[in-house]
């Protein structure tokens, strides 16, 4: 896609940094300040859920498992100004159970408790989280622990390797970038996320702190998730995700602001000003077919085959989010890999049937603010091989070069003859 235009923003939402994005594409439909790093808060337990997860969907850990507290976790679990479940220094805790404390309550405790079933300690756990984030492409992140806490409210107990002044930090792009990831690969998150309240096993009443789930006070259709966060540092923040109209967002606010110094209500309000824009201007469109070809480019040559050109085309349908009107803005482009090609430009024979060639993607030549992708990857599909080409037997190829010396030759001939009669 062509960077940005100077067109005007379409909205104005009272965030330090703000992000809406089509989830199927990665298609950013809005976005403000999306690339400076900031604190996450409580945002930061969506990569905790990511890897609890993948522990369980691994094997590595079961729901059934039990967890009793050790000093750490039953002593930040009882501090009640931090949003937790208390847990009972004899209790015994379901990791099914920490986890629902966590997703819809966003219980400290439970998730430090969670980093140990997953990792051994809440240090090793941070290490983990460190390396997810970058096998999941996030480009600038910092994460100090599993809660999102600040550091200094652990009691001193911050995980090795971080100091007690550090917080979790990401920019807007990776948050949106981690819950993306998150919903794709466990869209079981959702089932969790959306629960408007429960109760924990110890008799606590959990109300999810996300407002806009069905029945609460901000509700708004189709939103299912995802996590809420606030501290002093990161304000009202929330990464909020909704399907609707056939469509999936997933939209970020960070320090959103009212004026009222409130670090709940803000973060709603401005989130569903992202949510309005979406539903009331964009749908999700096939541009182009699978087996589409961009014209005049429909073909690659070959060397060393039984055919000397084989026909590309894409593998799947090219669907995006776009602005209602907007899709004859568009023009699909050939971006060939290089690395397939030998010097001149040609692929060596032999090759399958949807060899990967290449990537179609696409230009946007309208008008509007153009924010791009989540990734350079997003919203592309790869291009393929119509046909498979076996390797020329060597007659062949001896008879093709060959016949290109006689026909330079004549070529020479010809062009000599035609001289003497100028």
């Amino acid at each position: 896609m062509k960077p940005a235009s100077a067109a005007a923003d379409p909205i104005s939402v009272n965030a330090k940094a703000s992000i809406l994005v089509e989830a199927s594409s990665g298609k950013i439909l809005y976005g403000s300040n999306i690339d400076e790093s900031l604190p996450i808060a409580s945002m930061a337990k969506v990569m905790t859920e990511y890897l609890v997860l993948e522990a369980v969907n691994e094997g590595k850990i079961t729901w059934d498992q039990t967890y009793t507290p050790n000093e750490y976790t039953y002593s930040i679990s009882q501090i009640r100004e931090l949003s937790n479940v208390p847990l009972r220094k004899d209790g015994s805790y379901t990791v099914k159970e920490l986890y629902e404390a966590m997703a819809i309550y966003s219980a400290n405790g439970a998730a430090i408790a969670l980093a140990e079933v997953v990792a051994g300690s809440e240090s090793n756990f941070v290490k983990m989280m460190n390396d997810k984030a970058k096998e999941l492409g996030l480009e600038d992140y910092h994460f100090v622990n599993a809660t999102g806490l600040e550091n200094k409210d652990l009691n001193g107990n911050h995980p090795d390797g971080t100091t007690e002044d550090d917080e979790n930090m990401l920019s807007a792009r990776d948050m949106a970038k981690l819950a993306s990831s998150l919903i794709e690969d466990y869209p079981e998150i959702l089932e969790v996320s959306s629960i408007p309240r429960k109760t924990f096993k110890e008799g606590t009443d959990m109300p999810n702190y996300n407002w806009m789930l069905k029945g609460l006070v901000y509700e708004y259709e189709g939103v299912d998730g995802l996590k809420t966060g606030s501290t002093n540092s990161a304000g009202s923040s929330f990464t909020a995700t909704a399907e609707k109209n056939g469509m999936r967002v997933i939209t970020v606010v960070m320090d959103a602001d009212d004026g009222t110094g409130d670090l709940k209500s803000p973060r709603f309000k401005e989130t569903k000003k992202l949510l309005d824009f979406a539903y009331n201007n964009y749908s999700v469109e096939e541009l182009y077919p699978a087996g589409y070809q961009v014209k005049g480019k429909s073909s690659l040559p070959v060397v060393s085959g039984k055919e000397k050109e084989v026909q590309i085309e894409t593998d799947k349908p090219m669907t995006i989010a776009m602005r209602n009107g907007e899709k004859e803005n568009y023009k699909a482009k050939y971006i060939i890999d290089k690395k397939k090609l030998n010097e001149n430009g040609e692929l060596e024979a032999p090759f399958k049937e949807k060899e990967a060639v290449g990537k179609l993607a696409v230009d946007y030549t309208g008008e509007e603010k153009d924010y791009g992708f989540l990734s350079g990857t997003a919203g592309e599909v790869n291009v393929v091989t119509k046909e498979s080409v076996e390797k020329a037997n060597w007659f062949v190829l001896a008879m093709r070069g060959i016949g290109g010396f006689f026909a330079g030759l004549w070529d020479s001939v010809a062009q000599t003859v035609s001289g003497w009669f100028s």
